[in-house]
């Protein structure tokens, strides 16, 4: 599957390199957050290239719910269960937790369908910033700290209908936000199409920290330096 090139493995034993999770940011979901640029020094890998490899390794099931537990770092050597149950974890050597997985009923293991779901919910989860955040933000007259940007995966989760798929995608149902303090939580509902027929739904959230009021001047310069990020990545060397 396409994913060998984003990480490392020996048996149950996997790492990605700062560079190989910085390639499947840009290349694969669009995403060009600096935090996962692979000289940051804050750099941890996206946390969509742990769905992708959970998906690749055990296939596309009819409830599947994703709970992140902390930020990988470059290189840190991951265990993926052999046989897991409809519960496990993806943890470290000393057994610190990253990822918590549910899931449940039927299973589908057809590559070219998990590939085509991976592709398309990374892609989809990559608009995070500026596209689907900025006008959130701006309706509820709060932002991010522009000096300190932080926007971190909670959770997600996928219902199937069928897991008689061929080429599954998704689309963005709604929105909802709801803050506390300098806390917010932000809520993409999903719809889940294949071949133009509706076949399930699901839900990402985020966690928005270090919240304030919203200022236009302070948001344009955080899309912009976004945007110039990527027009460094794109253009021809």
């Amino acid at each position: 599957m396409f994913l060998e090139q984003f990480h490392s493995s020996n048996n149950n034993i996997v790492s990605i390199s700062a560079e190989q999770g910085s390639s499947f940011a840009k290349d694969i979901s669009n995403d060009f957050n600096p935090i996962h640029d692979p000289d940051s020094k804050r750099f941890c890998v996206p946390g969509d290239l742990l769905f992708a490899l959970v998906l690749g390794r055990y296939g596309i099931s009819e409830k599947m719910s994703f709970n992140f537990a902390g930020m990988v770092s470059a290189e840190t050597e991951l265990l993926f269960p052999q046989a897991p149950d409809e519960h496990f974890e993806i943890l470290d050597g000393r057994e610190k937790s990253y990822l918590e997985v549910s899931r449940s009923g039927q299973v589908l293991e057809n590559a070219s369908a998990v590939e085509s779901l991976i592709k398309n919910y990374v892609y989809f989860s990559g608009q995070n910033f500026p596209h689907l955040l900025v006008p959130i933000m701006a309706e509820n007259n709060i932002m991010i700290n522009p000096q300190r940007p932080l926007v971190i995966y909670d959770s997600m989760s996928l219902q199937f209908d069928t897991v008689d798929l061929v080429a599954p995608t998704v689309e963005l149902a709604g929105t909802s936000f709801k803050a506390e303090g300098k806390r917010g939580d932000v809520q993409f509902e999903l719809r889940l199409m294949d071949q133009g027929v509706q076949v399930g739904s699901g839900a990402k959230t985020l966690i928005l920290s270090g919240l304030r009021e919203y200022q236009q001047e302070a948001v344009d310069g955080m899309v912009s330096g976004y945007l110039a990020s990527k027009d460094r990545y794109l253009e021809p060397a």
